[in-house]
């Protein structure tokens, strides 16, 4: 038994068929004991249904014992498949089709797999639409809630969107293979925190340049409203100018950036730019 397909009668059909269909492509086939193609059709169905792990369910009706849904249904030889989406048919074929074509024919219908999804949600993130990447990640994490990296890629989204709190919620969650990651950008959501208007911290540094506690505020500020490389010039300028202030505050704001960026492959050009800055200020 796989809880991918299953065999449904009449008094189940409207349950496990049509209410499913609402959430996730269900293709019903109709078989009978007699049929031979249907030995050949049913557990190739069976076989992909498996592999395709939930992105579609396969509702078997042996259409002898339930006469009415094979006629309300049209079905006119065996075997007969129908794939529904929100409850209504969309399409269908009769007799055995070998497995590629049944793949072609899923494949229209059926969501592509979460890290083709991924793959989706990055390029709209790359092209600025978060608002999209957002959507297609949410896709992704409803159909295997346990890809931590589909929900970490949420958080970046909702990140770029200035949704701390929908950020914090999933950052609340477990991450055991994503830990790293989890911790990074649990760092990042620490420096939103810290996102204020910037204009009076950069004035009283225009009228003090030796006021390394407002210059560090000032970092912050900046990291806070996304600004990374203003807020390492920041923090790099107190390290130039008093590497020793506050017993290092200088050089610890630059690695909590570092912490805070080094989940993000977008940041790495500005992290080791940066690293190798700090290095050279301290040697």
């Amino acid at each position: 038994m796989s809880e991918y397909h299953f065999d449904v009668s009449l008094q189940d059909f409207e349950a496990r068929v049509l209410q499913a269909s609402m959430e996730v492509p269900v293709l019903v086939d109709f078989w009978a004991e007699w049929c031979g193609p249907c030995k050949t059709l049913k557990p190739l169905l069976e076989k992909l249904a498996d592999e395709y792990r939930g992105r579609f369910l396969l509702a078997k009706v042996d259409a002898d014992t339930n006469p009415e849904l094979a006629q309300y249904f049209g079905v006119r030889s065996i075997p007969t498949v129908v794939m529904i989406q929100n409850g209504q048919p969309v399409d269908g074929f009769t007799g055995a089709l070998p497995e590629g074509e049944l793949k072609a024919f899923l494949d229209r219908f059926v969501p592509p797999p979460a890290a083709d999804l991924r793959a989706e949600a990055a390029a709209l993130a790359q092209a600025g639409d978060w608002n999209g990447a957002l959507q297609v990640l949410i896709r992704a994490t409803q159909e295997n809630p346990d890809d931590e990296g589909a929900r970490l890629d949420a958080v970046e989204a909702l990140l770029q969107l200035e949704r701390k709190d929908e950020a914090e919620q999933l950052l609340g969650l477990e991450y055991t293979a994503e830990a790293d990651r989890a911790q990074s950008l649990r760092a990042r959501l620490a420096l939103a925190a810290h996102a204020v208007d910037t204009a009076p911290l950069q004035a009283r540094v225009d009228d003090n340049p030796d006021d390394h506690a407002a210059r560090l505020e000032l970092a912050r500020a900046l990291a806070g409203n996304g600004q990374y490389e203003a807020a390492m010039e920041a923090a790099l300028e107190v390290v130039r100018r008093d590497r020793h202030f506050d017993n290092g505050a200088g050089r610890r704001t630059l690695l909590e950036f570092f912490e805070a960026l080094g989940s993000n492959e977008h940041y790495d050009d500005l992290v080791r730019k940066y690293r190798r800055a700090l290095s050279a200020t301290l040697n």
